[in-house]
């Protein structure tokens, strides 16, 4: 293979990446829309009616985010959060690939800081 057809086949495999990576992007929002927005608002703030009521954590806030361990947020978001009186304070999202989870905690780390 000659240097050009190299150049050709390497110049798709990157716009096929960035595709995919858009793509992925496109679905992890509309994911964190479809099951976080609720509470956590669309700006990660969780400034919202049932975000005050639960206590939503403001994922804007480098303080905030700086205390959030990724594993810790995984665990929240595959088996769900009580509070110490047992009450539940988010669903589990057992559905939810291994992929997925990871993709939402990378997305919450991703709201514009303070």
């Amino acid at each position: 293979m000659n240097s050009r057809n190299k150049s050709i086949l390497l110049g798709i495999a990157m716009l096929l990446g960035v595709a995919m990576a858009a793509t992925q992007a496109e679905d992890v929002k509309a994911l964190y829309e479809k099951e976080c927005a609720k509470c956590h608002g669309s700006d990660g703030k969780g400034d919202t009616k049932m975000g005050k009521k639960l206590g939503a954590k403001d994922y804007t806030d480098p303080g905030v985010l700086a205390k959030m361990k990724d594993d810790a947020a995984f665990k929240a978001i595959k088996e769900g959060l009580k509070d110490k009186a047992d009450k539940t304070l988010m669903k589990p999202y057992s559905d939810l690939t291994d992929d997925q989870i990871k993709s939402l905690v990378a997305f919450m780390r991703a709201f514009p800081k303070k």
